[in-house]
């Protein structure tokens, strides 16, 4: 069963239909879910309070009461405790958000209580890969390929932020993310639009759990509301211009499929969409997120966007900037205070309608109802519950088990590995093999370094003569070290094998750290080059935080592994795959590109009029540049384990009726001598459409695991409204011809066949 057909099974039966159009078809039409009547209770608070209070319910800030001391953002508009607190107890603060602790929330809760009318703050935080105990950046867990293990993780990751006294994670992020410069591309799912979709559902409802008002539910906010991972030239905040279509297609599903899975909140980009900022941009916020997609939660802006609009240019001024995002569709504004300094007279001059406040802040109290904190205002603030579930022996054991699931194996020559634990002496030579401040990656949030393992204490411990591993960083993330090289060089002489652990510093990836040169540091990539020519196998244990281009001796080294930003059990996830004891199994959510200047790509490009033949990807007068080929080093789902497979016997029906599903099976046999994972995908192209295509793109995967030697049929279903398209003139539909399929396996594991849809 394809694993997008098996989560689906898992959810309650009241959302079943609409997540299916979500997960496996178009979507785009349907309505997720009823709008939702507010309660009495609700309704009378509006009745009773004034237009500061209104304002105040609408906006959040950060948390001056509890912060995390960790800064993300430009400072804007501090006030310090007291004067916060003092703004809590006026009424002029609806959340507060990126604090953590039940003590500091206790206080500020209490401040709330002693209002007016007593209505409780929700807590927030940007809870992307884990709270206190760190997880795999969100791309890393992707790898996987397997929505129940995202679900698990974010129970887990749940259970431990609520302990903090959280009730809202501003994630997770399900922007598709085609251009590796992006920093961005760290906090998704990468360039796929259904494994983006299956995700995003499964995240959403492992945050969120059964029901929101128990004490461990976390709401999910999927953001960035729409396009944002489409910013021109990769740069962060940069401008985004695209076609309805392409938005329809490739932006708009996976929000979908989060919000059909139950997510109360959403987020509005950043950006400037066709030249109007989305914070600004009423056919996004209200005609596309309302109308067509059916939301009925909480739109939040981004850390002092509506503000931003002055810069953009289409606000005068701050008042004016308020006036645009409330009109928009921002429910609440972050950080920037505009909401709070500018509604009251906007609305009693008129140019605001008073209405237009009331619906946000309707929404706004609901959720906070939804979250049951009108009936327990303390929810998630227990003391007890913060000592049980902070990093707690079964979250470090989920947070291991992801990042061992994490990890891909793109080459390896000659099975260099898995290594033996007796009997080589090791060599780990780079920044990162004795590090520990770079194991998070971006945005940790709450998490303390320090409580990480790092590679070399992962390897370490799986040896049987510890002292049989040699340490050397040889260089700095981007600084050469004295002596570094020199050395690096000696202990790679002394040496059987090589572990060179070389990439991304934290401070590489994530928000605001774009790149123009995806590639290695060159002093990393140096000492690659002197450490390949001393003779010894290299195993490259590549650290980042977005596909790279390689080169060189990393790309060329014997033995390449892909392990992002793993978190806190870094080291013995590692360790783990280095030696066997876990199978390889992670697949690659993004393209590494042969060279920077290809972004943005992704395999489900669609093709040009002159294609270059797979045979002479160089031939003159076809699509490809100069220096490189229109293809990538590593596509979309490569990896391999330490078995291989073969495909044989493909089943699929000759004829199909449109809007029926496409049933396919295939046998899949292990014919390495180890247990591994298969990771199953069928790609479909659609030869001829009234807009030209994707030349493939996936619509199933399943993941399966045999013995050496073992044989089973594994069967996936298309939806059969997963062949939709948005057509030329602008509507979801199914057109009649004949589709390509290919079923694969790994690398060298592919088979193919046709079918038609009448």
């Amino acid at each position: 069963m394809a694993i997008a057909q098996h989560w689906l099974e898992r959810v309650r039966p009241s959302r079943r239909k609409v997540l299916r159009t979500a997960l496996l078809g178009a979507g785009m039409a349907a309505v997720v879910r009823p709008v939702r009547a507010a309660s009495s209770r609700v309704e009378a608070l509006i009745t009773r309070m004034t237009l500061a209070e209104k304002a105040g319910q609408l906006s959040c800030f950060n948390d001056e009461v509890r912060p995390v001391g960790a800064v993300f953002n430009p400072v804007v508009d501090p006030r310090g405790r007291d004067a916060m607190l003092a703004d809590i107890r006026a009424g002029r603060v609806g959340m507060l958000f990126n604090g953590y602790g039940v003590a500091g929330a206790r206080v500020a809760q209490a401040a709330a209580l002693q209002s007016r009318l007593r209505i409780p703050l929700a807590f927030a935080a940007d809870v992307l890969h884990g709270c206190r105990t760190i997880f795999p950046i969100p791309l890393a867990e992707a790898a996987a390929f397997d929505p129940d293990l995202s679900r698990r993780a974010a129970r887990a990751v749940a259970r431990e932020t609520t302990a903090g006294g959280i009730h809202w994670t501003f994630a997770p992020m399900v922007d598709v993310a085609r251009d590796q410069r992006w920093g961005r591309v760290a906090e998704g799912a990468g360039e796929d639009v259904l494994l983006n979709r299956v995700l995003a559902a499964a995240r959403v409802e492992g945050f969120q759990g059964p029901d929101l008002t128990r004490p461990d539910a976390l709401l999910a906010t999927p953001k960035h509301f729409v396009g944002y991972g489409a910013v021109r030239g990769g740069m962060e905040y940069a401008a985004v211009d695209m076609s309805m279509a392409e938005l329809r297609e490739t932006f708009v599903p996976p929000f979908a499929a989060a919000f059909a899975a139950g997510a109360g909140a959403t987020m509005a980009s950043f950006t400037d969409f066709g030249g109007v900022p989305v914070s600004a941009n009423r056919p996004l916020l209200t005609d596309l997120l309302r109308g067509e997609l059916g939301f009925d939660g909480v739109c939040v802006s981004d850390y002092d966007a509506d503000r931003e609009l002055i810069a953009h240019g289409i606000a005068a001024d701050e008042a004016d900037a308020a006036r645009l995002a409330i009109l928009a569709g921002i429910d609440m504004s972050m950080q920037s205070g505009l909401f709070v300094r500018h509604l009251p007279a906007l609305v009693t001059s008129g140019r605001v309608p008073v209405a237009a406040v009331d619906q946000a802040v309707r929404r706004v109290l609901t959720l906070k109802e939804r979250l049951g904190l009108f009936d327990d205002p303390f929810r998630s603030i227990d003391a007890r519950a913060e000592r049980r579930e902070t990093g707690s022996v079964a979250i470090r054991r989920t947070a291991r088990e992801v990042a061992t699931r994490s990890i891909v194996l793109l080459r390896n020559d000659r099975d260099l590995l898995p290594l033996p634990r007796t009997g080589r002496r090791i060599a780990l030579i780079g920044p990162f093999g004795a590090d520990r401040a770079n194991l998070n990656g971006p945005w940790s949030f709450a998490g303390d370094a320090t409580d990480g393992i790092d590679i070399a204490q992962g390897v370490r411990a799986m040896l049987a003569d510890p002292q049989a591993l040699s340490v050397e960083a040889g260089c700095g993330i981007v600084d050469p070290l004295p002596g570094g090289i020199e050395r690096a060089v000696a202990a790679a002489r002394a040496a059987d094998v090589v572990l060179l652990a070389i990439g991304e510093g934290a401070d590489m990836s994530g928000e605001g750290n774009s790149r123009t040169a995806i590639v290695v540091p060159p002093v990393q990539q140096a000492l690659a080059e002197v450490v390949a020519a001393t003779g010894r196998p290299v195993v490259v244990l590549l650290r980042h935080g977005r596909a790279l281009a390689l080169d060189g001796a990393v790309r060329d080294a014997p033995a390449l592994l892909a392990t992002w930003f793993l978190g806190e059990q870094t080291g013995p996830a590692i360790a783990d795959i280095l030696f066997g004891v876990v199978e390889p199994t992670g697949r690659l959510p993004v393209s590494f590109p042969m060279a920077s200047g290809q972004q943005p790509w992704s395999y489900d490009r669609r093709s040009t009029g002159r294609p270059a033949p797979d045979s002479d990807p160089m031939a003159a007068g076809r699509s490809h540049w100069r220096d490189a080929p229109d293809r990538a080093l590593y596509p979309f789902g490569s990896g391999m384990g330490y078995t291989r497979f073969a495909l044989s016997e493909l089943r699929l029906p000759a004829m199909v009726a449109a809007g029926a599903a496409v049933p396919v099976s295939v046998a899949v046999r292990n014919i390495g001598a180890r247990t591994g994972t298969a990771l199953v995908r069928v790609d479909l192209h659609d030869r001829v459409a009234s807009r030209s295509r994707p030349v493939r793109q996936m619509k199933a995967f399943a993941r399966v695991t045999l013995a050496p030697g073992a044989e089973t049929r594994v069967a996936l279903e298309i939806a059969g409204d997963a062949l939709a398209l948005v057509a030329s003139d602008g509507t979801w539909r199914i057109e009649p011809g004949a589709f390509d399929c290919w079923v694969n396996a790994g690398d060298d594991a592919e088979i193919a066949g046709a079918f038609e849809v009448r």
